[in-house]
């Protein structure tokens, strides 16, 4: 029996093409795999098994690197080349991705229904006298990423240009938009000139590839005979 003490493979004792720091300085993080970015955060692996491939096991088990957000610790120690600290460093990890999924969930609202984006607007024009324009830059999944004020006058000013609506969304990224104005009267029902504007965004909305999922005018429910208190092209078939 060889008297040889055995040391763990770590990521340095890997070859300089299969180093994920390597490429993780050269192209940033978005370069790496799942599998390498776990193997960044546990440094080493075990006898016969790089660290790299103790990455792999642990995703297999999960299921997914998502999946590893949801094991205990003992789950984690259940792995063979997972010590009692390192169990631990993952854990706090995984806990720390929950809490940022959470966090951005709570700051980031989906908004793919009009009565959402009412009820997101309403603390927002509440006592407004002038009538303002805004668009709503969404993500893949309609989670708001940024809202931009494109026009702010007199309810008789003309609404926005597609050119000053999509730039923004252009620059965030945007797959879709939602745009919104008020209607200071109250009653949201669309003028002549806000189906005009309406029809201009929906054939710029083919131009720059983003989706125009709808055009919501916030009034008051009060005053809407409707009683909503908004409007909606896409409910009414206009997009």
């Amino acid at each position: 029996m060889s008297n040889e003490t055995y040391q763990p493979l770590r990521l340095k004792d890997l070859a300089v093409n299969d180093r994920p720091q390597e490429r993780l300085a050269r192209l940033g993080a978005g370069s790496l795999s799942d599998t390498e970015l776990l193997a960044m955060l546990i440094r080493s692996g075990q006898k016969g098994r790089n660290v790299v491939q103790l990455s792999q096991a642990l995703i297999a088990e999960a299921g997914s690197l998502s999946g590893l957000t949801r094991w205990s610790e003992t789950d984690f120690r259940k792995i063979k080349g997972i010590g009692p600290v390192k169990a631990l460093q993952l854990l706090a990890v995984m806990e720390i991705a929950r809490r940022v999924v959470a966090a951005e969930r709570e700051l980031t609202p989906i908004l793919n229904r009009p009565e959402l984006v009412f009820e997101h607007f309403r603390p927002l024009i509440a006592d407004l006298i002038v009538e303002k324009f805004w668009t709503l830059c969404l993500s893949r999944k309609n989670r708001l990423i940024k809202l931009v004020e494109v026009t702010s006058g007199t309810a008789t000013a003309s609404l926005a240009h597609p050119r000053e609506v999509y730039r923004e969304a252009i620059a965030q990224g945007s797959t879709a938009i939602i745009c919104v104005h008020n209607h200071p009267s109250g009653d949201p029902a669309p003028s002549t000139a806000d189906i005009q504007v309406t029809r201009q965004l929906r054939e710029a909305a083919k131009t720059v590839d983003i989706d125009l999922l709808d055009h919501v005018i916030i009034g008051s429910v009060k005053t809407d005979p409707l009683g909503l208190g908004y409007y909606s092209f896409r409910e009414a078939g206009l997009i």
